[in-house]
């Protein structure tokens, strides 16, 4: 397999990876054909995998509008995969002149991605982080550079906390950037879900176990479950609620039934 310009020479591209899989979803080009098999894959269990992802971006950028228009001018978007038309730099700079953004993802192509496509911006950078510490995104220069945590800001944790495992406690995770931020911040965040996928959950978990098989587990957690997250926030209405169902800009009715698997959400700290 011939090795493209834009894939740094430390990845191993015969493995698949979840970023490039969710970047052939929403029809990107930063993919190979080991990703594009894994996603053909889970796709024969559930079809709609597109639209879901469709539905998280599209509820991502509303809630970033919804940000900028609340006054917040910086974005810390952990997770954020490889870089897409209408990212979130690009949102919150038409909502918000001079908004700020730091974005943070452990896989190489989706930084290596970034730092091209924020070449010359110097209110937004990438950061090779993990979010499981905390306390390293946080203290990098990026970080530092670009977002006063004494102000509001809003996190960002968009389709990464599903692929956090347990026992690696994703709630302590969370806490931790929670704890860090200024009063009136919002944490912004979506999650997969077996509830209001429009298939059993059989055959919905043959999906899941694709991303098993190329070691990315999906945990698919309840509504319940997924509320914890946001402990210590006040829920900006309508609460916790299928993507389409958060503050649409047209009628929810009319997105496909695949849309409204998951959930999301988003909280304000007091």
């Amino acid at each position: 397999m011939e090795r493209p310009a834009w894939a740094p020479r430390s990845i191993d591209i015969s493995v698949p990876s979840v970023s490039r899989i969710y970047d052939f979803y929403l029809g990107g080009s930063h993919n190979f054909e080991v990703d594009r098999e894994a996603a053909r894959r889970a796709m024969e269990f559930m079809p709609g995998l597109p639209k879901i992802m469709q539905a998280n971006r599209a509820f991502m950028r509303r809630a970033v509008r919804f940000a900028a228009d609340e006054g917040i001018d910086q974005f810390l978007d952990i997770g954020s995969g490889i870089p897409t038309f209408g990212n979130v730099h690009e949102v919150a700079a038409r909502s918000r002149s001079g908004a700020r953004v730091v974005y943070v993802d452990h896989d190489p192509v989706a930084v290596a991605h970034s730092e091209a496509v924020l070449a010359g911006n110097d209110d937004a950078d990438v950061v090779a982080g993990d979010l499981l510490k905390p306390a390293e995104i946080l203290a990098s220069a990026q970080v530092q550079r670009l977002i006063d945590l004494n102000r509001p800001v809003a996190l960002l944790l968009v389709a990464i906390l599903h692929f956090v495992e347990d026992e690696d406690d994703p709630y302590a995770a969370v806490a931790e950037l929670s704890d860090a931020l200024a009063p009136g911040s919002l944490l912004v965040l979506t999650h997969a879900s077996y509830e209001n996928i429009p298939l059993p959950a059989e055959r919905a978990g043959g999906a899941v176990d694709v991303y098993k098989d190329i070691r990315n587990p999906l945990i698919m957690r309840s509504r319940e479950h997924i509320a914890r997250f946001f402990e210590g926030y006040d829920m900006v209405e309508p609460g916790l609620v299928p993507m389409p169902r958060w503050r649409p800009e047209g009628e929810p009715e009319e997105e496909d039934p695949y849309a409204f698997s998951g959930f999301a959400g988003v909280g304000r700290t007091a």
